[in-house]
């Protein structure tokens, strides 16, 4: 009788422990299912935030290029009020690290300036597959990546001239860190598709070739090349004097990220490659904005380089908006000073 007592003591003991172990595994197991589904949510809502137009006048349009980097994601804004037959110009904006292409419109406001002047803007993402902190790939040149990613970034504009009225005589490129450094590389790449380059924030063209020099020239350790070999050896010395198109830096010299030394010598290197000679600085200071220091460094009395420096500006997008990151709304309107300059390239090769 005591066996029988003592078996059906552990047969309930098993049953009890089964039940709460049944009972524990179903609890976690709606927890982590409610996780999931929360975490589902949030990913639905920050793809919809993306593709959800930001706010002003215009057409925010979703598309895919393919090219040796893979597919890559761009949005275009379609100013409105285009009329039938007529082409305009294309700004290309290229986002920093940990942004999208959303956040860099938002940012910048360069869709609000664009409605007002009547321009495209062509907002290209990287995958975070290709760079999982979504930077573009512009230091790794020896593995091949950076030129792959040149070469699809061109596909993607090639897309826009194609399916829309494009001016491809019109085209400007313009990016902020990482960014701006991939600008460079793309125009140097393809210096007769663009009238104007800007870099904001961005490393010395030809500073780094892979991700383990990337990192001490962020810190301006190490001085590009000079004067042809830091904007493609392939171009030669005299293809450089004909073909770039002229550079606008901007920069804060209170960056911590990418030292401020690398806008002088973005500025070196661009106007020694196109043989243009710095003349004199002067300061800038408007309203209580942050005041700027530019120097212009010409040729035949036409402007090259355009060196602003920007003092108390630290990474971010001089002149945008509060509420983002990267942005700094008590510095100069970097989108108006970029758009002022790509107009003036415009007209100059008109004129020329």
């Amino acid at each position: 009788m005591a066996r029988r007592s003592s078996a059906f003591t552990a047969s309930a003991a098993i049953t009890r422990a089964y039940r709460r172990g049944l009972k524990a595994l179903t609890k976690a197991t709606l927890s982590t299912g409610r996780k999931v589904a929360r975490q589902a949510t949030k990913a639905s809502r920050q793809v919809a935030r993306q593709q959800k137009a930001p706010r002003g006048a215009g057409d925010w349009l979703t598309g895919m290029a393919m090219g040796p980097a893979g597919a890559r994601r761009y949005h275009l804004f379609r100013p409105p009020g285009i009329p039938i037959g007529e082409r305009r110009p294309l700004m290309v904006m290229l986002h920093g690290c940990g942004q999208s292409g959303h956040d860099f419109a938002r940012s910048t406001r360069m869709n609000m300036l664009a409605a007002r002047e009547g321009f495209f803007v062509l907002y290209p993402e990287q995958d975070r597959l290709a760079n999982a902190h979504g930077c573009w790939n512009w230091f790794d040149r020896r593995s091949g990546k950076a030129d792959a990613e040149a070469t699809t970034l061109m596909a993607a504009v090639d897309q826009a001239c194609l399916l829309y009225p494009v001016d491809r005589g019109r085209v400007a490129i313009a990016g902020l860190s990482a960014g701006a450094s991939m600008a460079a590389l793309v125009a140097t790449r393809y210096p007769a598709r663009f009238k104007a380059v800007a870099m904001h924030s961005g490393v010395a063209p030809g500073a780094a070739k892979s991700p383990a020099t990337a990192l001490g020239a962020m810190r301006g350790r190490h001085a590009p090349p000079m004067p042809v070999t830091a904007v493609g050896k392939a171009m030669g010395a005299a293809a450089a004097l004909t073909l770039l198109p002229p550079l606008l830096v901007i920069h804060g010299d209170a960056d911590t990220i990418v030292a401020a030394k690398n806008a002088g010598s973005s500025a070196e290197v661009w106007a020694a490659a196109t043989a243009a000679v710095p003349g004199l600085q002067r300061t800038v200071q408007r309203g209580k904005r942050h005041s700027m220091r530019l120097t212009e460094y010409k040729r035949a009395r036409r402007t090259f380089v355009l060196l602003c420096e920007i003092a108390g500006l630290g990474h971010a997008w001089s002149g945008g908006l509060a509420s983002l990151a990267y942005s700094d709304p008590a510095g100069p309107d970097a989108t108006r000073l970029i758009w002022r300059f790509a107009m003036k390239q415009f007209e100059a090769s008109v004129v020329g």
